[in-house]
C-alpha cells in the first residue's frame, strides 16, 4: 500500500455481489491522513450507542457491588453479578438513578428511552425515544439508521403495546422489533428483491473482497479476513440452531414451558439470545448501523426459566419474591415456593442468567478490533430495567449499568453514587451530545451526565 495513502475508501463502502451487500468494518484505508482535528472527528464518528432492556426489576440490594474503593473504583461485584466480574474495568454502576415520569411494567417500559410519561389512557410515550433521535441525526451515514431487536414474547402481555416497546419515532408511533435472527441478518446484508436467499452472503461477495484486498495494507487485509470469518461463524451458528430446533420438535423434547418456536428461532433460549446479541455486535462492527436496542423480554415477562437449575415459576411471579403461596394474581396457578429465601434465590438466578448473556456480548465486543481500540471501546451501552425492586415495583435506584469507552469519552471501572435521585434522562442527553447532536434538553433534563466523562471522573 502506498504510504501516501492517496487512494482511500469511504466509510459507507460495501462488498457487493449478486443478491447481497456487506458493510465493512472500519479500515485504515477509509481515512486519508489529515489534520489532528479531522482524526478526532473521525474517532467521534465511530461512536455507537446500544440499549439492552430487561423487565421485572431485581431483588433489592442484589445490584450493589460487593467492594468499592474510596475513589469509587469497582473492586468486586455482588455474587449475583459475578458473570460481569471479568468486565468490571469496562463498566460503570450508578446508584440512586430513576425515571421520574415513568415507572411500572407498562409505563416504565414504554418511557425508558423517552424520558416522558405514559398514563395508559392513550398511546403517548411522551416524545421520540433517544435512540430514534440519534438515528435521525447519524443514521444517514449507515445502511440502517437503527436496528431494533427483541426476543419473541411468551405468556400473557406478549402483545401488549407499551410492554413491548422502548423505541418510538414519535410520542405515539412505536418502532417494530426484529425477533428472528435469520431475518435480522438478511436485513443487514441481503437484497431480498434480488433473490438467492439460500446462498451464503460470503459466497456472493468474496469476489469483490479479493479485489479489495489487492489494494489495501497488510493490516486491512487481516481485518477483512477476520471480519468475513466472523460473518461466516454467525451463519454457521444460525444453521446449527435451526437444525437443533427442528430435531427437538421431531423428537418431542419440547416441554409445556418451552413451546415450539417460530421458524428460524432456536428452541434453546440461550442460543436464541446469543444470536440476537451477535446481530447487535455484528451490526455495529460492520457499520450497518450505529444505533441499536434489544429488549431481552417484554416489560412483564411471564417466561419460564425452568432450564436454570433449581428455578421454578415464571419470571414475573418470581419478581414478587415475598409472595410464596402461588395463589396471587401474578402466579401461574401451578407453582408455589417453600420460602421467601428460596424464591428470592430463584429470582436472583434469573437475573444472573441475563448478566451471563450480557457478559457474552461484552466479550464479543471486546474481541473485535474497531480501528483505534475495540468495538467495546467505541461504544456506549446501557443495560438495565425500568423497575427497581421487583416485588414493590420500586421506582428508585433502578438497576442500570453503563458499558464501553464511548470512543474515549467515558471512564469506566467505577461506581457513581448520587446523593439525590438522578434522572436517567441526564444519561440520554449526554449520549446525544457525545454523538455531536446539538441537544440542550431531553425529557426532564437539561444537564448531561458528565460524571461518565474522563474529565469528570471519580
Amino acid at each position: 500500500m502506498n504510504s501516501s495513502r492517496s487512494w482511500h475508501l469511504t466509510r459507507r463502502t460495501m462488498l457487493r455481489g449478486l443478491g447481497a451487500s456487506l458493510a465493512l468494518p472500519f479500515l485504515e484505508v477509509m481515512e486519508p491522513t489529515t489534520s489532528k482535528a479531522a482524526v478526532l472527528n473521525a474517532a467521534r464518528k465511530k461512536l455507537k450507542v446500544g440499549y439492552l432492556y430487561f423487565p421485572n426489576g431485581v431483588a433489592k440490594g442484589s445490584w450493589q457491588p460487593q467492594r468499592v474503593s474510596a475513589s469509587g473504583q469497582l473492586q468486586e461485584l455482588s455474587p449475583w453479578m459475578k458473570p460481569l466480574e471479568p468486565f468490571k474495568e469496562d463498566i460503570l454502576i450508578p446508584e440512586n438513578m430513576w425515571t421520574p415520569r415513568g415507572n411500572g411494567h407498562g409505563a416504565g417500559t414504554a418511557t425508558w428511552l423517552t424520558g416522558g410519561g405514559y398514563d395508559g389512557r392513550r398511546i403517548d410515550a411522551g416524545g421520540m425515544s433517544v435512540d430514534q433521535i440519534a438515528a435521525k441525526h447519524v443514521g444517514q451515514d449507515t445502511p440502517l439508521p437503527s436496528l431494533e431487536l427483541g426476543t419473541q414474547g411468551e405468556g400473557y402481555f406478549s402483545n401488549d403495546l407499551p410492554r413491548n416497546t422502548i423505541s418510538w419515532t414519535s410520542s405515539n408511533v412505536p418502532m417494530s422489533r426484529e425477533t428472528v435472527p435469520r431475518m435480522i441478518f438478511d436485513r443487514m446484508f441481503r437484497k431480498p428483491e434480488e433473490g438467492m436467499t439460500d446462498k451464503s452472503v460470503l459466497d456472493l461477495v468474496l469476489g469483490h473482497a479479493r479485489t479489495l484486498k489487492t489494494k489495501v495494507s497488510i493490516a486491512d487485509k487481516q481485518k477483512i479476513d477476520e471480519y468475513l470469518e466472523s460473518v461466516r461463524e454467525v451463519e454457521k451458528r444460525m444453521e446449527f440452531a435451526e437444525a437443533q430446533s427442528q430435531r427437538a420438535s421431531e423428537e418431542g423434547v419440547l416441554t409445556d414451558t418451552l413451546q415450539r418456536p417460530e421458524a428460524g428461532i432456536p428452541s434453546n433460549h440461550q442460543e436464541y439470545v446469543h444470536q440476537l446479541l451477535d446481530m447487535m455486535a455484528l451490526a455495529f462492527w460492520s457499520g450497518a448501523t450505529r444505533v441499536s436496542s434489544l429488549m431481552l423480554d417484554h416489560g412483564q415477562s411471564n417466561r419460564y426459566f425452568n432450564f436454570i437449575d433449581g428455578v421454578e415459576g415464571t419470571w414475573h411471579a418470581l419478581s414478587h419474591y415475598r409472595d410464596v403461596s402461588g395463589k396471587t394474581e401474578d402466579d401461574d396457578g401451578k407453582t408455589s415456593w417453600k420460602s421467601i429465601d428460596s424464591k428470592h434465590s430463584m429470582y436472583c438466578a434469573v437475573n444472573r442468567w441475563h448478566h451471563e448473556q450480557v457478559a457474552y456480548l461484552l466479550g464479543r465486543m471486546k474481541e473485535l478490533n474497531d480501528g483505534e481500540g475495540s468495538l467495546l471501546d467505541n461504544t456506549m451501552l446501557l443495560y438495565g430495567s425500568s423497575l427497581g425492586d421487583g416485588h414493590t415495583h420500586g421506582e428508585e435506584d433502578l438497576p442500570l449499568l453503563f458499558a464501553g469507552g464511548g470512543a474515549g469519552t467515558i471512564q469506566p471501572g467505577r461506581q457513581i453514587r448520587f446523593e439525590e435521585q438522578f434522572s436517567l434522562s441526564n444519561y440520554h442527553l449526554f449520549t446525544l451530545q457525545q454523538l455531536g447532536i446539538p441537544a440542550e434538553q431531553f425529557g426532564d433534563s437539561d444537564t448531561p451526565m458528565t460524571e461518565l466523562s474522563r474529565m469528570n471522573g471519580a
